[in-house]
This record gives C-alpha cells, sequence and structure tokens, in this order.
C-alpha cells in the first residue's frame, strides 16, 4: 500500500492541536490539574478544551491501529513489539526516570534533597511520573494485545466489506454515546486512575480509544479510509463542526445569558447522557470528515510539510517542557489570558519544532525517534 501523505499531515494537524491544547491549560477552565495557575480564565477556552478533548486523541488512536496492521505484517510480531518498545518505550522511560523528577521537584520545591525524592518519594513510594505520555503507554499495550491477537486467531482472508454507510455511523454514534455514560457514572470525566498499577488512564475516553484503535486497525484491512466516498465524509464532517460550534455557542450563552447547565462529567444524570451523545458526535464527524478532508484536499507535501510531519512525534514527546517554561515566563506578564495562550501558542509552536529538528540530529536520539 502506498504511503498516504494525507495522513502524515493530519498527524501534524493534530500534534499542533496538542501543543495549543496544553498551551491553554493555565487560562482556561480545565477540570484537570496543571502546574501553573493563572488567577484570571477566559471562559470560551472551556469549549476548545472540550471539542479538543472529543476527538483528538481519539484519532491519533485510529492512525496508529490503521498503521499496526501494515507494520506487523511486514517487521513480524517479534519484530514489532521490539520496534514499538524501542521507539515508544526508551522515551516514556527517559522522560519518566530522568526529565520528570526534577520538574516534579522544582515544582513541589520539597524541603528533602533531590536524591532523597527521587530515590525515596518518586521511586520508592512508586510514585512516577507519565504526563502526557500515557498515550505511548497505551500504543505499547494495544500493540502487545494486537500481537497475542494475532497468535492466537489464525489469519484468514477477511470479506471485503464497503465503507460504513450513515446507518452504521449512526449506530456506531449512539452505541458509543451509551457506552460512555456507562462508564463515566463511576468514572467522570478528568478522573484518572493506573491500570495495573502502571497505566495511567482516564476511563471516561476510554470507550472512544479503544474503539476507534480497532476501527482503525479494521479500516486497514478493508480500506476504508481511501474508499470512503467523499459526500459521506463531508456530511459527517459538517456535523462534527456543526456540534462543536454548538458547544461555543453553548458557553456564550450561558455567560451572557444565564443559560441553565446542561452538562455534567459523569454520574447518574441526563444531563452526562446528553453530553455523551453530544461528544460522540464531535468524534465521530470530525475524525470521519478530517480524514476525508486531508485526503482530498491535503494530500500533497512540500518541503515544509514534510519537515513538520518527519518531527511530529518528536515535538510530542517534548513540547510539555517548553509550553511549560514559556507559562513559568509570562506568569506576571500584565495581560489577559487570551494573550497569554495566544503568545505560549505562537511561541512555543515553531520553538518545539525547532528544537526537535536540532535533536533528531543527534545520533543517540536518531536511533529511537527517526
Amino acid at each position: 500500500m502506498s504511503r498516504l501523505v494525507f495522513m502524515d499531515n493530519l498527524r501534524v494537524f493534530l500534534t499542533i492541536l496538542v501543543v495549543a491544547h496544553h498551551a491553554a491549560q493555565p487560562y482556561g477552565p480545565t477540570g484537570g490539574d496543571w502546574p501553573i495557575f493563572n488567577p484570571e480564565r477566559a471562559a470560551i477556552l472551556g469549549p476548545f478544551f472540550a471539542v479538543n478533548a472529543a476527538f483528538f486523541m481519539g484519532l491519533f488512536f485510529f492512525i496508529s491501529g490503521y498503521f499496526l496492521p501494515g507494520a506487523c505484517d511486514r517487521k513480524g510480531k517479534g519484530r514489532l513489539l521490539l520496534d514499538r518498545l524501542q521507539r515508544l518505550g526508551i522515551p516514556v522511560l527517559f522522560f519518566t526516570l530522568v526529565v520528570f523528577p526534577p520538574v516534579l521537584y522544582i515544582l513541589t520545591s520539597p524541603s528533602e534533597s533531590f536524591l532523597t525524592f527521587w530515590t525515596q518519594t518518586y521511586l520508592g513510594q512508586f510514585e512516577l511520573e507519565f504526563a502526557h505520555l500515557w498515550f505511548l503507554m497505551h500504543l505499547i499495550a494495544y500493540a502487545a494485545l494486537y500481537v497475542l491477537w494475532r497468535s492466537l486467531i489464525r489469519q484468514r482472508q477477511p470479506s471485503i466489506l464497503p465503507p460504513p454507510n450513515h446507518r452504521w455511523i449512526v449506530a456506531y454514534v449512539l452505541l458509543l454515546s451509551l457506552v460512555t455514560f456507562g462508564v463515566r457514572i463511576q468514572y467522570p470525566i478528568d478522573r484518572w486512575i493506573n491500570v495495573l498499577w502502571v497505566l495511567p488512564a482516564e476511563i471516561a475516553h476510554f470507550p472512544q480509544y479503544v474503539s476507534l484503535f480497532v476501527l482503525g486497525i479494521l479500516s486497514y484491512r478493508q480500506d476504508w479510509v481511501r474508499q470512503m466516498p467523499v459526500s459521506r465524509g463531508l456530511i459527517w464532517l459538517s456535523i462534527g463542526c456543526g456540534a462543536g460550534l454548538l458547544r461555543y455557542l453553548y458557553s456564550i450563552g450561558q455567560s451572557t445569558l444565564g443559560l441553565p447547565s446542561l452538562i455534567a462529567v459523569g454520574g447518574w444524570d441526563w444531563r452526562a447522557l446528553l453530553w455523551s451523545f453530544w461528544e460522540a458526535a464531535i468524534c465521530v464527524g470530525l475524525c470521519l470528515g478530517l480524514l476525508v478532508l486531508f485526503r482530498e484536499r491535503i494530500n500533497f507535501q512540500g518541503r515544509l510539510l514534510r519537515s513538520l510531519s518527519q518531527n511530529a512525534y518528536a515535538v510530542y514527546l517534548i513540547h510539555l517542557l517548553i509550553i511549560l517554561y514559556l507559562q513559568f515566563s509570562i506568569a506576571d506578564l500584565a495581560v489577559g489570558p487570551l494573550v497569554k495562550f495566544g503568545l505560549v501558542t505562537v511561541i512555543g509552536t515553531p520553538l518545539c519544532f525547532g528544537l526537535s529538528m536540532f535533536l533528531r540530529r543527534l545520533p543517540f536520539v536518531r536511533v529511537v525517534i527517526a
């Protein structure tokens, strides 16, 4: 199968969106924890967080699942696992054991020495910080499960199925909504747990991530990404954009008109059911729609896009440190939260890509993430 350039471009877009998402954390009503506190918050960043979280990591999982079967076919099961452990596992270990401990030490300012903090608290009490690298840990786990499945199930030539029509897509939206609502009764949004003590997971989005990863694998075998009709993709793109825009308008209406709360992050609450359906519509609409849009309109690469795509993974790895540094640097700047968000994003994004280009020239880095 020929290289899908539009997939590389889509990953660049998603990576930049991740950088912007983290750049906005101190300046909007995020539900999670963040090391930097900005006293003034911009309410409009609330739907920015919500719409992003509704689809961008799910689309990352879909793309990762899509490329997994082909890699397994080419490399074999053993080599695939070794490749994933090298490309994903080594960065996780390096950042978790070497990079994050001094950052946490500086942020928490404990009275003990750094060596004591690192050996007795961080390692001794197993309070490891994985931060945004939870995604890589999930990819390692899912790759291992896929290899196990390939080992247990005899491979057969799959039946060729046409791309899902509107009926099947709506059925997936409804099923995803109901399962997500059920999960969030016990595990609301922004509640993280460690699965088997080592795998950090926000269970509230687990149904989306796992199902899209599996759909990515199925889409590769059925070639759905390239076969999906343009009109169908654009219709769902409109649905996703419309549902996302409605989330923004609702937030503005709450701020200006005092609209009642229609969204809950979890629990046995009809508002949680409404948001589960709303979020699923955003997710499916944007995931399907962006795949088709990039396939039809951004299926090319010049020098710039090629360079950005080559550095997207490294940017994902390092961006958090740069973003935190910039956020600390402008903490006392007398400007509004949206201006700070813009400054961190506009300065941080090219800085991340520039640093990535430098790091990838180092031999010991290039071996892992080239």
